[in-house]
């Protein structure tokens, strides 16, 4: 499995509990994939404390997403019992047959998809593809930038990738963490969204 540990034990902690919905997400959801142009059956990968659920069920979505993390699932499920069977725990880097293809109108990221190694993103981006119908659209937002000042730092895993950073960085304890330029994100979207790429 591709999730980190760790995400698990800060869920655990109450730490990193966004609660609200996230800005970009909201204005890329609204300019780019509106429920009234036929973008109702929405999957979040990486979910987290689930600050984006409110913005969806407010327009009337039919939410559903994967989630490493069986501490917070559950804290989501308690405070969103209507979501039971819609927020599964999993790794969203490999395909999950519970969800069926193309039978999604729109994935997001917001900023999970980023805490994984090159070939994990690749991965991530092939299931979403299959998981998307014709037309649909992925929104991925907050990807660290290969100019974050900790994208030199840590124990090397890959090219772009990063773990084991130095108590002293706010990365610390997190797991990967993937830094990209905007040609790095170019081509690895370019190579594995093919021919559905605009």
């Amino acid at each position: 499995m591709s999730f980190s540990k760790q995400w698990n034990d800060i869920y655990k902690s109450n730490a990193h509990m966004s609660i609200w919905p996230w800005s970009d997400l909201v204005s890329n959801f609204y300019r780019h994939a509106h429920p009234n142009n036929g973008f109702i059956k929405v999957l979040e990968l990486g979910c987290g404390a689930g600050a984006n659920i409110p913005l969806f069920i407010q327009e009337g979505c039919d939410y559903f997403a994967i989630e490493g993390s069986e501490a917070i699932v559950s804290k989501i499920i308690k405070k969103y019992p209507e979501l039971n069977h819609k927020v599964k725990i999993g790794d969203f880097t490999n395909k999950m047959d519970f969800f069926n293809d193309n039978s999604f109108d729109l994935v997001i990221d917001r900023g999970s998809i980023t805490c994984n190694d090159t070939t994990s993103i690749v991965n991530t981006l092939k299931c979403a593809l299959e998981y998307l119908r014709p037309g649909g659209k992925i929104i991925c937002i907050d990807w660290y930038s290969d100019m974050h000042s900790d994208a030199k730092n840590g124990e090397y895993v890959d090219s772009h990738t990063r773990k084991n950073f130095p108590e002293n960085s706010h990365l610390h304890g997190i797991g990967k963490v993937h830094f990209s330029d905007k040609k790095h994100i170019l081509q690895i979207f370019k190579r594995n969204c093919s021919p559905r790429w605009h």
